[in-house]
């Protein structure tokens, strides 16, 4: 399904009054309202300085729902937990504890550390979050979907902890390069240079071990990440009996398309609608 997203107009009338001040994200956290305060930051989920996170909510928590755990991009080379405030903010102030870490980066390590670092934050966050009773619903953009998949399709990462798969509730994912190969790339090359066997880094390869419904959205104007990496990933989850929801949205591009996880946009474009419906049918379950 194709959906119209003015926020590409509104992101870059925006990104142009910031510019030359700071980052684009570090302009969208400026003009981002405040709706849930951190309750906890840079907490230790590891032994490494990487290994922490920041937890995000408000007095007024939906009664049944899951944890929202939010992985960022960065083509595993680069992200910092801060930079996503905006995210926090407005999916805690719809009633959603939220999780954002930080998580290992190549080259100080390589493919499947920053995966096993996602599982580790879901062990973390079911020994330390009260609301993780109700599981999680992971959730990231572009290498950070990737992440998030990877540990709904591939279950011997959360297995490893020690936790059921059946505490990933649902996975949504931004722009995700699920069916990519790594190693045809030169920036991603050493990344995942030694994966043996390569589909092993290909979260497509897992789409019949689906549990936990999806919902996926890219850009159609995504020149990075191509929207084939998504509907290959519904097409096989879909063919193998698996719920998927997907939405490519209209003058939307690789990096746009998070932007609107801002609450300064939920009104002026529709990624929130369907993934309101979704954590909340999730909840009510």
């Amino acid at each position: 399904m194709t959906a119209k997203n003015p926020v590409s107009t509104v992101c870059v009338a925006l990104l142009s009054t910031f510019v030359a001040a700071c980052s684009p994200l570090d302009a969208v956290n400026m003009v981002s309202p405040k709706s849930a305060s951190i309750i906890r930051s840079s907490m230790s989920y590891g032994i490494d300085t990487r290994q922490e996170l920041d937890i995000y909510m408000t007095d007024e928590v939906t009664e049944g729902s899951p944890v929202v755990v939010f992985f960022y991009g960065g083509s595993w080379t680069s992200g910092a937990k801060e930079k996503y405030r905006f995210v926090g903010e407005a999916i805690s102030g719809r009633g959603y504890v939220t999780v954002i870490p930080d998580y290992r980066l190549y080259p100080q390590v390589k493919f499947p550390a920053f995966v096993e670092d996602g599982a580790r934050v879901l062990a973390w966050a079911s020994e330390h979050i009260t609301q993780a009773e109700n599981g999680v619903v992971v959730m990231g953009h572009s290498a950070g979907a990737h992440t998030a998949a990877l540990l709904a399709l591939d279950h011997r990462y959360v297995e490893q902890t020690g936790l059921p798969t059946s505490f990933i509730r649902g996975m949504v994912g931004l722009a995700g390069p699920y069916g990519f190969n790594p190693l045809q790339f030169k920036n991603t090359r050493p990344i995942f240079e030694g994966v043996e066997p390569l589909d092993r880094a290909r979260p497509v390869t897992f789409g019949c071990s689906s549990r936990s419904p999806m919902l996926l959205f890219h850009g159609a104007g995504d020149t990075l990440v191509y929207p084939e990496n998504s509907r290959e990933l519904r097409q096989r989850v879909e063919a193998c009996g698996g719920t998927v929801q997907y939405y490519e949205l209209e003058k939307t591009g690789h990096f746009t398309i998070v932007l609107g996880l801002s609450d300064s946009f939920l009104r002026k474009q529709s990624l929130f609608i369907p993934l309101d419906a979704f954590l909340e049918q999730l909840s009510q379950q």
